[in-house]
């Protein structure tokens, strides 16, 4: 099966959790509904503009804007929504395919996932890394032995994310469909509710055959994996433009590429989290994983592209210094939450014996399970402070832009309302599990994400 992430707190379950039920939400109803029916009727469009803008208004949001007003909303948008090409389907496939084969193929370590709310134990085959290496050094022999030229990626961007927004909908109704009718475990069900069901997902693991876990591979292996391609191709492109890459750019790709790096080396780590231990396969994660991840968290190289900035050695260097900072801290954060799990409390903390409360907790069939809850570390600083060094990294790569347009910072702000709703659906999910202990825990650990803040 697939994998899944610890809830924040650094939580070590040793049993399984309460029988599958559909997700909860945690605003109001009529919250939950207008903010799903918007995600998924301006999402879509959203991906277009901001590629329009970045590559052919300059990066100028005004400019965007200039051209809606004239020509009507509409109109305007249709008139620079490219349509998916036979070159843009070639390249997405091809580029699926490639790496659902490694997926498959190349060897790896087993891991078992966190215990489901079924009961069922994950399997995953850990070869991230491996197929991570893989792809870029095959991305790269291609373009240096004169086979395939990534600016060709490039120059047809606006037609490859048109037809990831088309082609990934009709995924996302694929997965709706087969959890209704053939959900590969008993990880699955129905809110009764079509939207829900629908952004949400059916099934916590779907998969194909036995084998081909479909999570891993869209939030991982074409995700994240295209983030990397991408920053590649970004600089390729403005090499081939310029004839040189610019000191902005090499940080901007040398910090993403260097969390991607981490996210491969930790991708079993990833398997224990809220994105696949909890939240299920459907438009939410996966549509945003095969679209959003491969355009929004690219933008900022995107937009350097035709906007090369000269920092200087000092600038440069300081930035790259401090989002590696930031890029440890955010592994240092899941690493000691990870080895507190594995050795069940048993470790060191900043060396010391870790902190911890041991919280109970029922299952639907009314059996007593027991967790572990990390209060000292970075987990005593706040209950999901590994979302700081995250949203401080996304800022250090954004900043090689420098402030000349707004827009090269939507990632920073979409990631940051993002891991705050997230922490605060993890806060409640945690709550409604451990009752008592959970008030307990956040009384020793007040904060939820900035430490003496919030």
């Amino acid at each position: 099966m697939a994998n899944t992430k610890p809830s924040s707190a650094g939580a070590k379950s040793t049993a399984a959790a309460a029988a599958p039920a559909p997700p909860a939400t945690v605003h109001s109803a009529l919250v939950t509904y207008t903010s799903m029916l918007a995600l998924l009727s301006l999402c879509p469009p959203f991906v277009i503009l901001l590629w329009y803008t970045m590559v052919h208004a300059d990066g100028s949001v005004l400019r965007t804007y200039e051209h809606l007003r004239e020509h009507g909303v509409l109109e305007g948008l249709k008139a620079i929504w490219p349509m998916p090409t036979l070159v843009a389907w070639k390249i997405i496939f091809g580029f699926g395919l490639f790496e659902a084969v490694l997926q498959l193929l190349l060897p790896g370590k087993r891991f078992e996932g966190p215990i489901s709310p079924a009961g069922n134990v994950p399997v995953y085959k850990a070869n991230g890394l491996q197929a991570y290496a893989v792809t870029l050094i095959t991305y790269l022999g291609l373009w240096w032995f004169g086979i395939f030229n990534p600016a060709i990626v490039y120059d047809h961007l606006g037609e490859i994310y048109s037809a990831l927004v088309f082609g990934s909908f009709v995924f996302c109704i694929f997965l709706y469909i087969k959890g209704h009718v053939a959900p590969s475990s008993s990880d699955s069900g129905s809110s009764g509710n079509v939207i829900i069901d629908f952004y949400w997902g059916m099934e916590l693991y779907p998969r194909i055959g036995k084998y081909f876990d479909i999570k891993v591979f869209t939030n991982c292996r074409f995700g994240m994996m295209s983030w990397a391609v991408l920053a590649v191709t970004y600089c390729i492109k403005q090499y081939e433009m310029n004839g040189r890459v610019a000191d902005s750019m090499l940080v901007n790709t040398a910090l993403m590429l260097i969390y991607i790096t981490k996210f491969f080396w930790w991708e079993s780590g990833y398997w224990c989290t809220m994105d696949i231990a909890h939240d299920r396969a459907g438009f939410y994660i996966c549509w945003g994983c095969l679209v959003w991840v491969p355009s929004i968290y690219t933008s900022p190289g995107m937009y350097l592209v035709n906007h090369p900035v000269n920092l200087g050695p000092q600038l440069a260097l300081s930035i790259l210094l401090a989002g590696m900072l930031c890029i440890y801290i955010n592994y240092d954060c899941d690493r000691q939450r990870q080895e507190f799990r594995r050795t069940n409390g048993k470790c060191s903390v900043w060396g010391k014996a870790p902190s911890k409360i041991v919280a109970s907790y029922q299952t639907t069939k009314g059996e007593t399970k027991t967790s572990l809850l990390l209060t000292s570390g970075w987990w005593g600083l706040s209950r999901h402070f590994h979302y700081v060094p995250e949203i401080l990294s996304a800022f250090f790569w954004t900043v090689p832009a420098l402030f000349s347009h707004f827009l090269p910072y939507f990632y920073v702000i979409f990631l940051t309302i993002l891991l705050f709703d997230r922490a605060k659906r993890d806060d409640d999910r945690c709550s409604s599990k451990y009752g008592k202990y959970w008030k307990m825990y956040c009384n020793k650990v007040p904060y939820r994400v900035i430490p003496g803040i919030y």
